[in-house]
């Protein structure tokens, strides 16, 4: 088992390194490559998923349901935690709730489970993302309009996959069109990496006990939340791993955007971000262990 789980993590380790070396070296300007991966190439990855021949939308359900479980519960065990600590629960609650299922997850289902685990994490994934840019907006800023959500390109191709997924027996997609699609889709998954380690050369940690304190309750609240529901829902081996892989991934980075978006202490969610990437290299063994068992 260890040298299973050593091999899964070892490639994400090194692409995640080879950004982070080319970073400090070329200090590149990412913001295009970002925004197309944000925009078009990662939206792709979500249509070519839920159109793919293997994944029905209605089986991953429980899956589905699980991952919601795991976002809420994540957030009603750390609001107590940021009274306690003296954080204010809109720095703090989003970053535990909204966790890296694109740059870090996806690639984690391919290497674990193979191509069978990247459709049904791609759909956790947009389950995930469609929360952030609702709920997750509203409580890092309650003032926010949300009404722009369903011109997010994300949202925008989670709607246009459930539907094509749901109308499969009547129409699909021609063969080239489909090809086409998941080709650019396909190149998300080492981009997000890629970029991830980018990013990380920008190191914050001028606030490294939010950090700290972060870096912990993200990964240990999604996997209390994973072994309390696991076994009452019923789920197909890979579904389960998947599950456990979901609820052990550290904050997104996508929540420093928000953050900074709307001037909720970007600087204290930059360094939960950043530490909470780092022991990755601790907490996703313990869910990839428990994933594969």
């Amino acid at each position: 088992m260890f040298w299973r789980i050593a091999g899964i993590i070892t490639p994400v380790v090194l692409i995640i390194l080879v950004g982070y070396l080319y970073g400090r070296k070329a200090h590149p300007d990412m913001a295009g490559i970002n925004k197309a991966t944000l925009d078009v190439i990662a939206p792709l990855l979500v249509v070519s998923a839920f159109v793919s021949k293997d994944f029905v939308l209605i089986d991953q359900w429980s899956l589905l349901l699980c991952g919601v479980a795991i976002v809420v519960g994540s957030g009603i065990l750390a609001w107590p935690i940021a009274k306690i600590s003296g954080m204010d629960p809109k720095t703090f609650v989003p970053p535990m709730m909204f966790n890296n299922c694109g740059n870090m997850g996806l690639p984690l289902a391919v290497f674990a489970f193979g191509s069978a685990g990247l459709a049904p994490a791609v759909a956790l994934f947009a389950v995930s993302n469609l929360m952030h840019f609702t709920l997750g907006v509203k409580l890092v800023n309650p003032r926010a309009h949300i009404s722009g959500v369903f011109a997010n390109p994300m949202v925008i191709a989670t709607i246009i996959g459930i539907v094509l997924s749901s109308t499969k027996h009547l129409f699909t997609l021609p063969e080239p069109l489909y090809i086409s699609i998941k080709l650019l889709g396909d190149a998300t998954v080492p981009l997000m990496l890629f970029s991830l380690g980018v990013r990380m050369k920008d190191a914050n940690l001028s606030h490294w006990r939010e950090g700290f304190l972060g870096a912990i309750v993200c990964p240990i609240t999604g996997l209390i939340i994973a072994l309390l529901i696991a076994p009452w829902i019923e789920m197909s081996d890979l579904q389960r791993g998947l599950l456990f892989v979901f609820a052990s991934l550290p904050p997104a980075v996508l929540n420093f955007l928000v953050a900074d978006r709307n001037h909720q202490e970007p600087e204290r969610v930059a360094s939960i971000v950043l530490l909470g990437n780092i022991s990755a290299m601790i907490f996703v063994p313990i869910g990839l262990y428990l994933g594969l068992r």
